[in-house]
């Protein structure tokens, strides 16, 4: 398996490319974009990308947790998570690319 990793400027030359903005103007659409995303996420609301999938945060309650190398008991604090649910159509075209 590969370690390709797609980041921001990926983004922006794609947008760059298909929308024809500039390469500075595709930069600042991607930054918006994710910027309003953490945003809603930050607020406690989701962010559903149709075709793609759901991000959402989940808060987890305190637990008592167990180092593994000395079995000592740690307190885990609360805190929130961020979840993600690939739509089935996000799903289905990942497990068909394993097919290849």
């Amino acid at each position: 398996m590969g370690q390709n990793t797609l980041t921001r400027m990926d983004l922006s030359e794609a947008v760059f490319r298909e929308v024809g903005l500039s390469r500075n103007e595709s930069a600042e659409l991607v930054e918006s974009v994710l910027n309003y995303m953490s945003d809603a996420l930050v607020a406690g609301e989701q962010v559903k990308i149709s075709s793609f999938g759901t991000f959402s945060t989940r808060d987890k309650a305190a637990r008592v947790g167990r180092n593994p190398k000395t079995g000592e008991e740690v307190p885990i604090n609360p805190r929130r998570v961020l979840t993600f649910r690939p739509s089935h159509l996000m799903k289905d075209r990942v497990a068909a690319g394993n097919k290849r």
